[in-house]
């Protein structure tokens, strides 16, 4: 992909404005559109990929390590992030448990003893989805820090940048099949 931050005329940056994103997007796009004099499908297409790119932080981050040409290392998940994967794959494995169980319920009664562990699973699908939450914002709260120390050279910021956006990815797919699992108990 090209430069997605040349393509909305805005700064390398691991931390960005959503609302300056949003606006350098609608700008670029609105001389790109193919219905504007000039305008080019294509290019407006390689425009909407870039915002898409830089509106999603995990995206961005990868993004711009690329450009950076960061060689990939692995990067190992700390003890509270696998504390929260494993209260997640508990989560899901009960909610697969019991909708297994509500699918064999036949009766009306059998479906009704069955609504207060639907409730309990609910409130805790719920609960762990507002701690994913609550980690991808302390992730993201770090990101400024990482820019600042980036443009004054500190080597350590691009590990820390691989660190930042693995454990984003893991949140965010966690964010995903919490979602999903909870859509499931409808």
């Amino acid at each position: 992909m090209p430069n997605a931050f040349a393509l909305l005329g805005l700064p390398r940056a691991a931390a960005l404005d959503p609302d300056t994103l949003q606006k350098a997007w609608l700008e670029a796009s609105r001389t790109a559109h193919p219905d504007q004099p000039g305008g080019d499908a294509a290019r407006a297409a390689e425009i909407n990929a870039a915002y898409e790119t830089l509106q999603s932080p995990e995206k961005r981050l990868k993004h711009l390590l690329e450009l950076h040409e960061t060689p990939w290392r692995a990067v190992p998940i700390d003890d509270a992030m696998m504390t929260l994967f494993g209260r997640v794959g508990a989560s899901l494995q009960g909610v697969s448990a019991f909708l297994k169980k509500k699918e064999n319920a036949t009766s009306t009664l059998a479906k009704a003893l069955l609504a207060p562990e639907e409730m309990r699973l609910r409130e805790q699908l719920e609960e762990i989805g507002m701690s994913v939450e609550e980690q991808r914002e302390a992730l993201l709260a770090v990101l400024p820090g990482i820019d600042d120390r980036w443009e004054a050279g500190d080597a350590g910021a691009a590990g820390e940048l691989q660190t930042v956006q693995a454990r984003l990815a893991y949140l965010v797919k966690w964010q995903t099949q919490v979602r999903e699992a909870l859509l499931g108990l409808m």
